[in-house]
């Protein structure tokens, strides 16, 4: 009997001696977060996509930008998905000002959009070339004329600078000058107000310029197959307005 106590006793102690090791084990690391690369574009994911699909994206991925929380991406693993075709989503229109490339303030990844950019972010020909083969050929379901504000190209337009064959780009920009009514305010760069509303106008004029000069354009943008819009970004905040800017 003593000594079936005394087993028992060194059978508890023992279970005791394992419990307490266990407990003073540290706590299992929690599993990292896996970091998943966004894919690029592909035939498919570009079908599935329409017009209204195509803002929120932009609306959605401006929203990602200023609030720092961009998209990871593996850009070399986009390069080799992209590198036997490509199926951007949406053609932008910009300045070419440092502060305002699409793909950073729409938080887009290589074969996401086509960009193309020139100061005043003004339409000619050779651009609206450029978006009929972006939307009709290659599949874009959006185009956005993106103007920003402090726009040196708009203030020069302002001011009525001259120089070289900046002359020529800025003339392209004078009917939004001109459109914006004079409510008396001083017309020039130092009229903050007034920049502003030339830079609105001149993105609306774009816009229209751009249904009115491309049937081909106009004719799917009828049919809804895509949409022409425009925005607006603030340079001091990173926000991309598309509300007004129509």
């Amino acid at each position: 009997m003593n000594n079936l106590r005394r087993g028992s006793a060194l059978l508890f102690a023992l279970l005791v001696s394992i419990n307490i090791a266990w407990a003073q084990q540290p706590a299992p690391a929690a599993p990292k977060a896996r970091v998943v690369p966004a894919i690029a574009q592909n035939k498919d994911t570009q079908a599935a996509i329409t017009p209204a699909i195509a803002l929120k994206m932009l609306k959605d991925g401006n929203a990602r930008f200023t609030s720092g929380r961009m998209t990871k991406r593996d850009l070399r693993k986009q390069v080799k998905a992209t590198g036997s075709g490509q199926y951007p989503f949406a053609s932008v229109v910009g300045c070419i000002d440092s502060r305002a490339a699409p793909e950073l303030v729409f938080d887009q990844g290589i074969g996401d959009i086509f960009s193309m950019r020139i100061a005043g972010n003004f339409v000619n020909d050779d651009i609206i070339g450029s978006l009929e083969y972006g939307s009709r050929v290659a599949g874009a379901r959006l185009i956005v004329v993106l103007g920003h504000s402090d726009c040196g190209a708009i203030k020069g337009t302002c001011d009525g600078v001259q120089l070289g064959h900046l002359t020529g780009a800025l003339a392209k920009i004078k009917p939004a000058v001109d459109a914006v009514p004079d409510d008396g305010s001083p017309r020039n760069s130092k009229n903050y107000a007034f920049v502003q509303k030339v830079a609105d106008m001149n993105v609306r004029l774009a816009v229209k310029t751009i249904r009115d000069k491309s049937p081909v354009l106009r004719e799917m943008a009828d049919k809804g197959e895509i949409a022409i819009v425009g925005a607006m970004l603030d340079v001091k905040t990173g926000k991309v307005t598309f509300d007004g800017i129509k």
